[in-house]
């Protein structure tokens, strides 16, 4: 499976990138699906809906279903996180995976970087780190996109893999 990272420090925007990327991608007649890294508790479902009881009364896994979507909801219970090509295996095969987050695992990457966060550039410590999206100039050893250079940033990824 293909798979491409965006990373970047808190409000870099990289789930702006992630959104117009997916876009763009799925506009030129690619499928891809996406990962998100979450470093803190997250819900997906809602208290008092029945999938929510389901899983406080204990449930390791609810599978919610509709014409119109499907989740599964895993309770990890203590157990360990998940390592991102284990979550891979999950998906079902598509053209291409976009992760957000994940920066320490050694899949290819673009960092995203608003220069108004004032957090140091990843990229210079990172060679998994192929191209930056920026806001500002900067000079680095790896090709600099702007920030909103969509268009350009997609067809740097899909060279990238091979698409």
């Amino acid at each position: 499976m293909r798979v491409y990272g965006i990373v970047g420090w808190k409000n870099a925007g990289k789930t702006g990138l992630m959104e117009r990327l997916v876009s763009e991608i799925t506009a030129r007649s690619f499928t891809v699906s996406t990962v998100k890294h979450a470093h803190h508790s997250f819900d997906v479902d809602h208290a008092g809906k029945d999938s929510f009881r389901h899983r406080a009364a204990g449930a390791s896994e609810v599978l919610l279903a509709s014409r119109n979507r499907v989740a599964l909801m895993q309770e990890m219970r203590g157990a360990r996180e998940a390592t991102l090509p284990e979550l891979l295996q999950r998906l079902s095969p598509v053209d291409l995976v976009l992760v957000e987050g994940y920066k320490r695992d050694g899949h290819a990457k673009i960092e995203a970087h608003r220069a108004e966060t004032g957090n140091p550039l990843i990229a210079p410590e990172d060679d998994t780190v192929k191209a930056v999206a920026s806001d500002v100039a900067l000079e680095l050893d790896r090709p600099v996109f702007g920030l909103d250079d969509t268009a350009l940033i997609a067809d740097f990824i899909l060279a990238e893999v091979g698409l």
